[in-house]
Formats: C-alpha cells, structure tokens, sequence
C-alpha cells in the first residue's frame, strides 16, 4: 500500500507528538512497551460495559495478533534453513504475507516464531528490520535446563528487537513443567523486560491450567496471551465444559489477554465458524473487549478460507454475538496496539 508512515499514523497520533518524532514509525510498534502503565492497568481491569468507549487510539488499524512467516525453499537453501524434520508443507513467505495483508486491508501484525525454525530467529529478525513500522516479533522460549534460554530470551528482546515470548509446554524435558525453574526464571525475565507470554495449549488447557495460574499468581506483572482461546473448542462434553469454564476463569487475572485467532482450528463448523459467537461473547462479558485480539493464524489459514476470509470471519461473527462497534475495533487492532504502545 502507498501509505506513507506520518499518513499512517496521523489518525492515531496527535499532530503535536507527529511534528516532535524524527521517526513516526516508532510511534506504532517501534518502541519499548510499557504494558503496566498506569492507563494500560486501568484499562485491563474496566469492565465491559466501560471499555464500551471509542478506544485510545481513536481511529484503530486492523492489527493480526498471531501470524508466522518462514523461509521460502530458496531462502531455506540459501541462508535461513529450516529444522530438520519440520519443513513446511505451505508457503509462508513474507511476500506472500505482504500480498494477503494488503488484500485484506490488515496494517500490521505480531509474528509468533514458527516452529519451522525452532530457536534460530533470524529469519524472523530479518523481516522485522526489514518492516519495522509493520511487525512486532514474538520469539519461542528454548527451555533447555541450562541457563542458555534465558540468555537467548535476553538477546532476542535486548539485541533483536523482539517484543514477546511464546512458551511452548510441549518443547520443555520430558515429564517437566513450564513451572520448573528454568520456565518461573524466563516468565519472570519477560515481565522485567516488559513483554508478554504467550502460552500454546495446543492439547488442551485442563492441562496446563494449574501451570498458567500458578505463574500468573507468582509473577502479576508478567503480560500473558492465551493463544487461539486457549484451545478451547465451543464445549460439548463435560471435559471441554470445564476447559472454557477455566478459560473464564483466568479473566481474574489483570494481565491475561485472550487471542481469538485460528478460528478455523476451534470451530467445529466451516467457514465463517459461527459457532464461536456464543464463545466469544461469553469471552467478551468476562475479560472486556478491550482484553480480547483476532488473529489469522497465517499462512495455516490459507488452505482453510483464505487470509481475507480469516478476517472477515471475525466480524461475521462478531455481528452475531453482537458486539458494539467500539467492542469490534478493540478486537480488530485496539488491543494489541494497545498492549505495544507506551
């Protein structure tokens, strides 16, 4: 898009700040977040009914909470090999990122390291330096039981410009926790460097529910997302009941956030997945919407309803619940922005 920085922002920034700033880009993602601030804490604590105000910013972008990017095979063989044994089955290149977003009119996103890189972030840390006014990186904590993890968590932010963490409980030793005391040191780091954690639950959240607490609980000023609603299909059996009763449950907590992305991956219905109207709403009235973020899940969204119908989905749905304008444009891009600006 043919969008200059300064035109970009100029909704979202006072003209006072814009004429003060030598680099307009900082303003939307390229800076140090400061997600315990004392505007932030105020709004992760109102209430829904008070986050029902048009957001600060005013006028908010669409922002994708959760998306990966990867090499192209040429990229792969060149300088940015994948891991052995996980090379992907889909393209994920930043191109063909770029062309989605613009399609769909999306303005920027967070991207999660992809597991087709494991720990070497650097074709990540590429596209971040290249696009650094469009994307925000989320890095995947390395668990191994020396001290290495932290030190790489460190650079990652400190050094590469990362701005949150994902922890992966299916990536630490066998029979440890993310509790153990190399998963309690990495989550406290995060919340002194201030970025949030991301947690992937991807085989169910009954199973790291008592994990999730526990660190929330110890450390409140660590910023946590709950990837894809937790995992949490639309509940049919008791099981999956108790799954989405525990996901309402950790709204006591200030610091969580809810993604709701990849919706294909938690309907049990085709496109446009409405049966998470009745899910999203009950998110809503517990954490507020102004605790809530979409995201696509790109490129794994491609094959399922296409990037634009990933984002479309979203609003789709939302109608159903219904949400009120204000209420849709915190889950498009007011939260996230909000969650990554001073």
């Amino acid at each position: 898009m043919a969008v200059t920085v300064t035109k970009l922002l100029k909704p979202l920034i006072p003209a006072s700040v814009l004429s003060r700033c030598s680099n307009p880009a900082s303003l939307l993602f390229n800076h140090k977040p400061s997600f315990r601030s004392s505007a932030a804490a105020k709004m992760a604590t109102t209430s829904t009914s008070e986050a029902d105000i048009k957001p600060t910013p005013s006028k908010v972008k669409i922002i994708d909470s959760h998306l990966h990017v990867w090499a192209s095979p040429e990229e792969a063989a060149d300088k940015f090999p994948y891991f052995p044994g996980q090379e992907p089955t889909l393209p994920g290149h930043v191109d063909f990122l770029l062309q989605c977003m613009e399609e769909a009119s999306v303005d920027g996103a967070l991207i999660v390291q992809p597991i087709n890189h494991k720990f070497d972030h650097s074709l990540v840390t590429s596209v971040l330096k290249k696009y650094p006014s469009k994307f925000v990186g989320c890095c995947l904590a390395n668990p191994a039981e020396d001290v290495i993890g932290i030190k790489q968590l460190e650079q990652l932010i400190l050094k590469d410009g990362f701005r949150a963490v994902r922890f992966n409980p299916y990536l630490w030793p066998s029979g440890q926790q993310m509790t153990n005391e190399v998963g309690k040191a990495m989550f406290s780091k995060a919340g002194e460097l201030g970025v949030p954690v991301g947690f992937m639950c991807m085989k169910g959240l009954n199973l790291h529910i008592s994990e999730i607490e526990e660190l929330c609980t110890e450390f409140p000023s660590t910023t946590v997302l709950l990837d894809h609603l937790a995992f949490c299909k639309p509940p049919s059996n008791d099981e999956e009941s108790l799954a989405f009763s525990n996901l309402l449950k950790l709204s006591r907590f200030p610091q969580v956030y809810v993604k709701f992305s990849a919706l294909f991956r938690v309907s049990r219905m085709p496109f446009p997945y409405q049966d998470l109207s009745s899910p999203l709403s009950q998110v809503v009235s517990s954490f507020g919407a102004n605790r809530v973020m979409w995201g696509s899940d790109f490129p794994y969204v491609v094959p399922e309803c296409g990037y634009k119908g990933g984002r479309e989905a979203a609003s789709l749905i939302a109608n159903e619940v219904p949400l009120s304008p204000s209420e849709l444009e915190w889950i498009m891009g007011g939260t996230i922005m909000q969650l990554f600006q001073d």
